[in-house]
């Protein structure tokens, strides 16, 4: 990832994030990537997260703008990614969506060394803006 466009989390999620960090028995590049987005992140209120910024469990419509494709990804924890169309947060491009608003591109490395460049297109779901208890 080479651009870090400014990102906004909730406080509810920096604490389970940073719950996340500790409890991890490899902490890593993946783990250490994660860190560095929390301590760059403005953090606000649950109540005060814009409706247009990925949060945790967020459904998210994206398109790489090399290939034109578009993904439909939801941002997840660890222990809930592997079902289609989920991505773990401690994936690289979850990481590099955590915070992201509509508008924002990032340099995502796919296999093989390429860097595709994603375009964060809408928001289809946020637990915030939907009023859903966590």
């Amino acid at each position: 990832m080479t651009s870090a466009p400014p990102i906004i989390l909730t406080q509810l999620d920096l604490q389970r994030l940073e719950r996340l960090l500790d409890n991890l028995d490899d902490y890593g590049p993946a783990a250490e990537a994660l860190e560095q987005e929390l301590s760059r992140a403005q953090v606000v209120e649950r109540s005060e997260m814009p409706a247009g910024v990925v949060t945790m469990n967020s459904r998210v419509h994206c398109r790489d703008e090399g290939s034109g494709k578009d993904y439909h990804l939801t941002l997840v924890y660890p222990q809930d990614a592997g079902k289609e169309g989920t991505v773990s947060v401690l994936a690289p491009v979850g990481t590099a969506l955590l915070g992201m608003s509509v508008g924002q591109h990032i340099d995502w490395p796919a296999p093989g060394g390429k860097m595709l460049k994603l375009t964060l297109l809408a928001i289809e779901y946020q637990p915030e803006a939907a009023g859903d208890p966590l």
